[in-house]
């Protein structure tokens, strides 16, 4: 075998989003795109924000010397600056440029953390659903990812993450607004799991960082808010993107911040600039950076989505399809009619409708649809959910 047997073993486990994608890829070659309806990937629809592409012409119009070459390994100072303000004003914290690495992209900043804080043999505990590329960034840095079930409404379920830490606990990852549910944790939810958190690392006597992934923060609906989290809790590190918001998710641009109540913090924050280096990132791309440096706060019309979500919803709830309504997020997660969510997506891929089974985000008995698409792909799926619906009951 020319590939590592580990990797290989990784492959066959891959991205049930990706196999779909790929799968959709075929069936519009073969039916044509106007004739599938694939709610598979969460690829922004929606144009980036007209000041994202002003900003590009603006720098590529100066004569900078050096505008091209090396920079500080957690990016230039003057993103961190900007980044940090806005950090400031969300997290209710006050935060300056030496809490910011600008990473490429949440997947880059996720590993970057995780690098820095993971032993060998180490866990990492998440609610289900979640996104599970989480399993494969742990793996990256020797640990391990453990799945714990969450309370009936998908909130975060205090109690079982008390059963489940123990010493080799280094991290809890929390996701909010989360992919696949589009759920917002709220700030007591938080609260009554950063209290049993602040008691593990009193028993244990090792900080157990609670890494907030927030690629979504600002795609959320009918006034809803996604709590801070570093005045709840002190070792807290918010890791995020602008892939969503901006929808640019090609241009690998994000940060991550850490709370300056956090223990041994100068460390930590030279650990995460090091393996932001030593990864392979070594820095965020550089013209990326100086875009989103002018962007802060911006965001692209959410009212779009919303838009989107109350058409698919009001859709689906006529067929008989049951779901909580998503206030963030563009995705809907409802719940598998019959309970078997392999049987659901083969049923909808038959009518070339495709979504990503729950069991793929560690969720069994629900499906994720991302609605992030053309009005006509919402419009044009709803027989083969409705043909998909009356076949499994």
């Amino acid at each position: 075998m020319a590939i590592s047997r580990h990797i290989n073993d990784l492959m066959a486990g891959s991205s049930f989003i990706r196999k779909m994608f790929e799968t959709g890829a075929k069936l519009k070659a073969e039916y044509g795109a106007d004739n599938v309806y694939d709610f598979s990937l969460g690829n922004p629809d929606i144009p980036p924000v007209e000041d994202f592409g002003r900003q590009l012409k603006s720098i590529l119009s100066e004569d900078a010397v050096g505008k091209h070459g090396y920079m500080p390994n957690a990016g230039y100072p003057f993103a961190r600056e900007a980044v940090a303000g806005w950090v400031s004003e969300v997290q209710s914290t006050s935060v300056d440029m030496n809490s910011i690495v600008m990473t490429c992209g949440a997947g880059g900043g996720m590993n970057a953390v995780l690098k820095s804080i993971l032993n060998p043999g180490d866990r990492v505990l998440v609610s289900a659903p979640c996104f599970m590329e989480y399993k494969f960034y742990c793996d990256n840095h020797g640990g391990k990812l453990d799945i714990v079930r969450p309370k009936e409404d998908l909130s975060l379920d205090a109690a079982a993450f008390e059963a489940a830490l123990d010493d080799d606990v280094a991290a809890v990852i929390i996701n909010s607004p989360n992919n696949p549910s589009g759920k917002i944790y709220s700030e007591d939810n938080i609260k009554e799991l950063a209290a049993v958190l602040r008691a593990s690392e009193k028993k244990t006597g090792r900080a157990v960082y609670l890494i907030c992934d927030e690629p979504y923060r600002k795609i959320v609906f009918d006034g809803a808010v996604v709590p801070a989290v570093f005045p709840i809790y002190d070792n807290a590190i918010v890791v995020t993107s602008y892939s969503k918001d901006l929808s640019i998710p090609g241009e690998r641009i994000g940060y991550a911040a850490v709370n300056p109540a956090a223990d041994d913090f100068t460390n930590l924050m030279d650990a995460i600039i090091l393996c932001n280096r030593i990864i392979g990132f070594v820095n965020a791309p550089a013209l990326m950076q100086r875009a989103v440096a002018g962007l802060q706060g911006v965001s692209v019309d959410i009212s779009e989505y919303q838009r989107k979500r109350d058409k698919l919803c009001t859709g689906l709830w006529d067929i008989g399809y049951e779901f909580e309504k998503p206030l963030g997020t563009f995705y809907l997660f409802p719940k598998t009619p019959g309970g078997d969510d392999a049987k659901i997506v083969d049923l909808l891929l038959q009518e070339r409708v495709l979504v990503v089974p729950g069991g793929g985000f560690a969720m069994p008995g629900y499906f994720r649809i991302s609605y992030c698409v053309d009005d006509s792909v919402i419009e044009g799926s709803m027989e083969g959910f409705r043909k998909a619906f009356e076949k499994i009951n």
